[in-house]
């Protein structure tokens, strides 16, 4: 299935960032140890239902954060979601981890750990199950729960695939 990504200009959002996670990484070289820091940052806007994420690597953690924050705005997705919930079950996969997603009733709140947090509060769904299974990498778990959430359909756009009326479903 080869699909076009339409760019979403972030300028015209009201983003919220969120930093998942901050990585200490030292490379030995002849002369000691070069210190730097790499950053996990997930950005959204809930009301447009539009969430990304990105990777900053700085000599110091604010430059990190800031790079990250500009990386994730390149990588802005669009997600299908219900005013309360997310339509159906999904299971995304990324590597060797694995976040699944259900759909929760009103009330419930978002039930994830920390890097699936991030990301179901910044694409704004408030009310989801969520389950990480596998590894527990951060990296992965924030792209796994991406890919689930470009999974996820809606109504019309299954009706299109099947050929047919909506009121059929």
């Amino acid at each position: 299935m080869n699909t076009t990504v339409k760019r979403i200009d972030p300028a015209s959002l009201n983003l919220k960032e969120q930093v998942v996670a901050i990585n200490r990484v030292t490379k030995v070289v002849k002369g000691g140890k070069n210190l730097s820091f790499s950053a996990l940052v997930v950005i959204g806007d809930p009301s447009a239902k539009v969430v990304g994420y990105g990777v900053g690597k700085a000599k110091e953690v604010p430059s990190a954060i800031r790079k990250g924050i500009e990386a994730a705005k390149k990588n802005l997705r669009r997600i299908n979601s219900l005013d309360t919930t997310i339509p159906h079950q999904v299971l995304g996969v990324f590597a060797s981890s694995q976040v699944l997603l259900k759909p929760a009733s009103p009330g419930t709140g978002v039930i994830a750990g920390g890097a699936v947090r991030a990301v179901i509060t910044a694409c704004g769904v408030p009310n989801v199950l969520t389950k990480s299974i596998g590894r527990r990498n951060p990296h992965n778990v924030v792209k796994a729960t991406i890919v689930a959430l470009e999974m996820l359909r809606d109504r019309n756009t299954v009706a299109e695939m099947r050929g047919l009326a909506v009121e059929k479903l």
